[in-house]
């Protein structure tokens, strides 16, 4: 009696310090808990992947989803969280009693562990004091091994013992205890055991499973596992070297050696192996381009590898991880299967090493990094890319040439071949240019000799007229990047379109009238809100005598047209309102909306007008500050003529301020 009631104060200790100090299993099974309540007690959910024997307990994503791995989750099972015997009294609270490590075999159905001990004489161990933490094989795992093994097991000298003596460490471990990556000396010769503790609750043993944790005994702690583990003594690099499947991924990795030796060090790897037949699928040329550049076979390798281990049956949905490489993939499950960027390519899962675990996979992965620029072009592309290769511009990509593509999306290029070939010259840059390398104001020298200017906004960048969409990639020979339409260099400045267009003669005449032409004419970047000449109808040649009697006040509605830098309608942020500083002082609010522009809640029906020092958007009304009054009332009437869209302020004796001309370039 006295025996027992210690026992239950040592389990009634241990479960209130696994409380204060829980881990993202025991969340779990908390969650479980809560999903099974009116059971009782001591009861947990289940959830059962269709199709598969995979049950886990349930968590909050998983239970609202009803699926994991893909496949729906069967009807939940309730399952006793810890196997006890629990005695019900309505006067007094249940008591839990425990037993040793080997009688705790019975309670959690591991009969043929149980059976093994007994013939292993591994029962006087643990059904005898000491201290033990038994990672147990479900009898499941022990039916899952092949005949051959199980006859090695019971008949050569000493096997099974060996083999259970690897699954027990010398001291009692909770998964409380069980952190991510540390490695355990199991009874058996000190070998390692490899934990790894997910943030989803699971943890792995070698990436066994455990699938019922925290069976408390007098002596220790029983953990079920889902497979029967065995010892490990390769790294990484030795299993690469000396497996027979991966001859073609050991000669890769001996061009970049130091990888290779760096998967013989201490670490916690993923490495997701292609077999010799992947690596056959490869087109030879291909392959041989690979081996022949030791920059294109690390990105190729290192896009194979994790910094971390991922067992596959930690893996409930898809995950996106970042490689070595430096980009991304996806790993995720279908069922039993673990896929790859969505693809069931894994031949063989969790090869246990004692720096990490290999998947083995039947297709050799290839990240952009390893590709030459036109094998990046994708389908959205495929018009930009057959014109390139019909109008001979294909002779200046060449493997060992270093460029970038700007490729606009398919259905923007109708137009004469004469013509299309010299504007595609200037959608190929000499050089290879980054997403990441782009600059506010950078000229960037295409393969037709012109110079493009780029523009950075907020939430967009912009080459000349067109805007970048996502997508951006970077291949071992340059980049490319995906546009929105056709880069359409400009020929002209901002004076000579809108004096060869015909439609702001009255503009250009009150430039001209303010000594403010030149600002239209000098290099620079100017975005230019450029009433027509609608906006004037009704001017006589009186009130274009009192517009221009001020030269103050010609000067500050004029320059309230304009702003420092270009703004194109696909760099603006979309929704929201933009204010745009003018020379004149004040701000302008534009708004993007529907690919189209407002200024000051006035509709644009012309936009991105490119010139060679800067933009044009047209607008058929005069603008003017919304906070700025007038003092005089003779120029009040005439503005009220003009100007529809606002209330103008009087403020009599109100005078308009000098603009200094430190805008024109000779200043």
């Amino acid at each position: 009696m006295k025996l027992l009631f210690v026992a239950t104060l040592a389990l009634l200790a241990l479960s209130y310090l696994d409380q204060v100090d829980s881990s993202a299993y025991d969340k779990i099974v908390s969650h479980s808990r809560i999903r099974a309540r009116t059971q009782g007690p001591n009861v947990c959910a289940l959830q059962q992947v269709m199709g598969t024997k995979k049950k886990y307990f349930s968590t909050c994503r998983n239970w609202y989803k009803g699926s994991i791995c893909g496949k729906k989750c069967g009807v939940e099972i309730c399952i006793e969280c810890f196997y006890i015997h629990v005695v019900y009294d309505l006067l007094h609270p249940p008591v839990a009693p425990i037993d040793t490590v080997y009688k705790t075999l019975d309670l959690v159905k591991a009969d043929i562990t149980k059976q093994y001990s007994d013939i292993s004489r591994i029962k006087e161990e643990i059904d005898g004091s000491g201290t033990y933490t038994m990672f147990v094989p479900s009898d499941d795992a022990w039916n899952q091994l092949d005949g051959v093994r199980i006859t090695c097991f019971l008949n050569v000298n000493n096997e099974l013992y060996k083999t259970l003596h690897y699954h027990m460490v010398n001291k009692r471990l909770l998964t409380k205890d069980l952190k991510n990556d540390m490695t355990l000396e199991s009874i058996y010769n000190n070998l390692g055991l490899y934990i790894n503790h997910y943030s989803n609750g699971i943890v792995t043993v070698n990436c066994a499973r455990i699938i019922n944790a925290n069976q408390m005994a007098t002596n220790g702690v029983v953990h079920v596992i889902d497979r029967v583990v065995s010892a490990v003594g390769n790294t990484i690099k030795e299993l690469i070297n000396n497996h027979e499947e991966l001859g073609s991924l050991s000669a890769a990795f001996n061009v970049e050696s130091s990888l290779l030796e760096k998967l013989g060090e201490p670490g916690h790897y993923t490495l997701f192996a292609p077999t010799n037949e992947a690596f056959d699928k490869v087109d030879r040329e291909v392959i041989e381009r690979v081996l022949g550049d030791k920059n294109v076979v690390q990105a190729l390798l290192k896009y194979h590898l994790l910094s971390s281990v991922q067992c596959s049956e930690a893996i409930m949905a898809g995950s996106v991880y970042e490689t070595m490489e430096g980009s991304t993939i996806e790993i995720g499950c279908d069922g039993d299967s673990l896929t790859v960027n969505g693809i069931k390519m894994v031949l063989k899962k969790d090869i246990v090493t004692k720096n990490g675990v290999i998947h083995l996979i039947d297709q050799v992965l290839m990240p952009d990094s390893a590709k030459q620029v036109t094998e990046l072009i994708g389908g959205s592309q495929s018009t930009f890319s057959d014109m390139v290769y019909e109008l001979g511009l294909s002779a200046a990509m060449r493997p060992e040439t270093q460029y970038t593509l700007l490729a606009p999306l398919n259905g923007v290029m109708s137009m004469d071949q004469r013509l299309l070939k010299i504007i595609l010259e200037n959608h190929i840059l000499k050089l290879k240019v980054t997403l990441s390398e782009l600059y506010n104001g950078q000229l960037l020298e295409t393969l037709g000799g012109k110079f493009l200017r780029v523009f950075v906004y907020r939430t967009a960048v912009c080459i000349e007229n067109a805007c970048m969409v996502r997508g951006s990639k970077e291949g071992s020979n340059g980049a490319l990047h995906l546009l929105t339409s056709l880069i359409k260099l400009p020929t002209t400045t901002v004076y000579e379109m809108l004096e060869a267009d015909g439609r702001f003669t009255v503009f250009l005449s009150l430039m001209e009238m303010a000594g403010l032409t030149d600002l239209l004419r000098q290099e620079g970047g100017y975005t230019v809100f450029a009433p027509t000449d609608d906006a004037f109808d009704g001017l006589t040649e009186e009130d274009l005598t009192l517009l221009t009697s001020d030269m103050n006040a010609l000067r500050t509605i004029l320059l309230y047209h304009f702003s420092n830098g270009v703004f194109i309608n696909g760099g603006l942020e979309g929704g929201v309102t933009n204010l745009l500083k003018t020379i004149q002082g004040n701000n302008l609010q534009v708004m993007s909306v529907n690919n189209s522009i407002q200024v000051n809640s006035v509709n644009v029906p012309g936009n991105d007008l490119m010139a060679s020092n800067g933009v044009v958007h047209v607008v058929k009304t005069l603008l003017y500050p919304g906070d700025l009054p007038v003092g005089r009332e003779d120029l009040l009437h005439l503005l009220k003529k003009l100007i529809k869209y606002i209330k103008i302020k009087f403020v009599s004796g109100f005078t308009y301020k000098e603009i200094p001309l430190t805008f024109f370039s000779e200043f």
